[in-house]
């Protein structure tokens, strides 16, 4: 056995060396706790709104004023159309709720892409601008196909029309049920400068619910049906393509 001591020279270093491991430590530590708040099990989900299908919940996030939501709905719409919309980069502004500009850049799969929208919110308030990094990847527990999306905001300039929003964390869960898609969306955004209280709470609301009674909608246009979903030789889902339909 190997003993390494330390003289007397070397305490200053090593106590330096210790407090950047625990750092490092502490760090990895957080962002696992971060991602571990998103989850459909939380017990202090409270039902905020259940209408035509969906249902919306609530719950405080740790460390924020904003609380996250959980939206849940079952889509008449088949996996394959839903998947289809999801990997359209410009898709944002066909089904979610006030998004006016929506496109894809600097994308290196469909597993791993990013994305540019914004949200126009009512007058005086600014709107708001997303840059997100997408990540999508087939559930080895479960098997369904989980997006999640974060916010990178240093990956784009920002502009002075918007507000840029730097904290932003997104999970869908899709799962097939026939012709028809359960969708579970957990969310939470810190939608950055000051916005009215009213204003977030009808937000955490009349988001996931407009959007996705428009995402039910949207999955059934023509541009969106006779899609697939490709997998490799792990089963990890790898994309979305158009069938060609031989005569």
């Amino acid at each position: 056995m190997k003993i390494n001591y330390i003289s007397p020279d070397d305490t200053g270093k090593q106590s330096v060396l210790n407090t950047y491991i625990s750092l490092i430590i502490a760090l990895l530590f957080s962002a696992t706790a971060a991602h571990a708040e998103l989850t459909t099990d939380h017990p202090d989900w409270k039902l905020a709104l259940e209408k035509d299908g969906v249902e919306i919940y609530t719950r405080p996030y740790e460390n924020s004023d904003i609380e996250a939501f959980k939206a849940v709905a079952l889509l008449n719409a088949p996996l394959n159309n839903i998947m289809a919309v999801m990997a359209n980069p410009n898709s944002c502004t066909e089904w979610v709720h006030g998004c006016t500009v929506s496109y894809g850049f600097d994308e290196a799969s469909f597993n791993s892409r990013y994305a540019y929208s914004v949200n126009d919110l009512p007058w005086p308030v600014k709107d708001r601008d997303y840059v997100l990094k997408l990540t999508t990847w087939t559930s080895k527990e479960s098997g369904h196909i989980m997006l999640e999306m974060h916010a990178v905001p240093e990956r784009k300039p920002i502009a002075d029309d918007y507000q840029r929003v730097t904290v932003a964390n997104t999970l869908y869960e899709f799962i097939p049920e026939g012709d028809k898609t359960k969708l579970i969306w957990l969310q939470h955004t810190e939608p950055a400068g000051v916005l009215p209280g009213w204003l977030v709470n009808a937000l955490l609301v009349d988001i996931p619910y407009k959007s996705l009674k428009k995402l039910e909608e949207v999955a059934m246009w023509p541009a969106y049906q006779g899609h697939e979903i490709t997998h490799d030789e792990n089963g990890q889902v790898t994309g979305v393509r158009k069938v060609t339909v031989e005569n």
